[in-house]
């Protein structure tokens, strides 16, 4: 097998972290609709908590717990981190979600385009 194939086999998880990275700021940067957007950073979010897990598990580790027998050992803090920060990113994503609904109720619609039409004919 030669190095470039077993290099992109080794490594397809951080192809897929770019591209869900990729995606997620293009859906943010390109859709008007608020609900997009938030989706678009839930999927940002989600690259970035499989970038901080990738490197996370050691081949052969285990769970730090001193035993006999093991001598590599895993570090859980990553997947400390990341849970942390999922709980953070659900919290942000429903105030964002509280936000658009508040938003819809009060001008009757969603789209980043009208709102700035609306705020224009206003003044």
């Amino acid at each position: 097998m030669s190095f470039e194939i077993y290099h992109f086999i080794t490594s397809y998880n951080y192809y897929i972290i770019i591209f869900l990275m990729i995606s997620g700021l293009f859906i943010v940067v390109s859709k008007g609709n608020m609900v997009k957007k938030l989706v678009g950073l839930a999927l940002f979010q989600t690259s970035v908590y499989i970038l901080y897990i990738s490197p996370g598990k050691i081949v052969g580790g285990t769970a730090p717990i001193l035993a006999d027998g093991y001598t590599i050992y895993s570090s859980p803090f990553p997947h400390v981190l990341i849970l942390t920060a999922i709980v953070v990113g659900i919290a942000t994503l429903s105030l964002g979600l509280s936000l658009v609904i508040r938003i819809n109720e009060e001008f009757e619609t969603i789209e980043e385009d009208e709102l700035f039409n609306n705020e224009l004919n206003d003044e």
